[in-house]
């Protein structure tokens, strides 16, 4: 009997890389490079914040710390542990099990801010997701996400790859969604959002792509 994943859910308990030690957590991070790019200071001063695709849960921990309510909502139940083992000790800090739009649909709190970084945004059908953003956002709500830069010609819905998926077993695709500052700002406006900011933050190596980051808010 194949062990292979069949559901996106078991594709990331089983491939994704696994952090063993528990991160700092000592800076809110949107592009994978230590000291590089904006901070916390893109998201205000919110009162609550809902993390799609924690991963290990050093954002949300972060923002919890300062004293924000913070939900951070993973499909994986490997990641959902490991995050809720590495942060057991943090306050205003929950770390459930659930896929985002069914998160969204169910859960009736409105939320400050809502952000991903390199996490659901970047694997779910934009339009799926962002109308059950919108209504999840309180009035005058921010929506930030980051993914990286998308190579020239690879928008919308791309297959994963890379080499740390070479020679492993697969029995289903995994998508990424990524798209251009401009087709990000036009998908938002199609969805209600507004105060649009989209832009790539260089990597220091300038001969590795750099990450494309995206705000956006609810009218008040």
């Amino acid at each position: 009997m194949s062990s292979a994943p069949t559901t996106p859910a078991e594709y990331w308990d089983k491939y994704r890389p696994a952090v063993q030690e528990r991160p700092a957590a000592d800076r809110f991070d949107w592009t994978g490079l230590p000291g590089v790019g904006p901070g916390h200071e893109i998201l205000g001063t919110p009162k609550t914040a809902l993390d799609l695709g924690p991963a290990e849960g050093e954002n949300a921990a972060f923002l919890a710390r300062s004293g924000v309510e913070v939900a951070a909502v993973d499909f994986s139940a490997v990641q959902t542990e490991r995050a809720r083992g590495f942060w057991a000790d943090v306050p205003n800090l929950d770390f459930i099990h659930a896929e985002a739009c069914v998160f969204l649909d169910q859960d009736v709190r409105l939320w400050d801010v809502v952000y991903s970084t390199w996490g659901c945004v970047w694997f779910t059908d934009p339009d799926e997701l962002f109308p059950r953003i919108a209504r999840r956002l309180a009035p005058g709500g921010l929506f930030a996400f980051s993914h990286r830069e998308p190579i020239p010609g690879q928008y919308g819905a791309q297959e994963m790859g890379g080499k740390w998926l070479e020679g492993r077993e697969t029995e289903l695709t995994v998508y990424r969604w990524q798209h251009t500052p401009e087709q990000w700002s036009d998908l938002l406006k199609r969805h209600g959002f507004g105060d649009i900011t989209a832009s790539v933050v260089p990597n220091p190596d300038p001969k590795a792509l750099g990450t494309l980051l995206v705000t956006a808010k609810l009218p008040a």
